[in-house]
């Protein structure tokens, strides 16, 4: 059931992205190499993925997915301008660092999605996550380096939202 739920989700994505364009009708071509290449992930990864099916269908999930896109590119352009600041401020302020945060999600992909939303966010990049939930992220301009401080800081903001998706 795991495969099947992350091969229609990866071909919904499939259509999406590759929507037909075209003056002369739909690309059959095109929707076959995606059902091959869906067939592909969804049968190699397909077990690490979801991790049960019956989560993926809760609509208050697919609600608080849909609200966390937002939140991401929110986050995303209010970074894009901090580093468009210290790239342009002639003193360049920068302290870069790495340093330990903890977080309360117990899911794998909840923790994969956490440490890749911080990576996409300019100025943050995950190194390193541990087993019991800590994760070790490269920063810019490290504030500091108390843990919970730079959990606050860093991972507090998407962990919210993505505990009601995964957990």
């Amino acid at each position: 059931m795991r495969k099947f739920m992350l091969f229609v989700l990866l071909l919904i994505t499939w259509i999406i992205l590759n929507w037909p364009f075209r003056a002369d009708g739909f690309d059959y071509q095109n929707l076959f190499a995606g059902v091959i290449i869906c067939i592909f992930i969804s049968l190699l990864m397909g077990g690490d993925v979801i991790e049960s099916a019956y989560k993926f269908l809760n609509p208050k999930r697919i609600f608080w997915a849909i609200c966390y896109i937002p939140v991401l590119i929110y986050y995303c352009i209010v970074a894009n301008l901090d580093i468009a600041y210290r790239v342009l401020h002639p003193g360049l302020p920068i302290k870069p660092g790495i340093v330990k945060v903890k977080t309360n999600l117990k899911s794998k992909a909840g923790i994969t999605v956490l440490a890749n939303s911080i990576t996409l966010t300019p100025g943050t990049m995950s190194v390193e996550v541990e087993p019991e939930g800590y994760l070790y992220i490269h920063w810019i301009y490290v504030k500091t380096e108390n843990i919970e401080k730079a959990t606050d800081i860093i991972v507090r903001r998407f962990e919210r939202i993505l505990k009601r998706i995964f957990e």
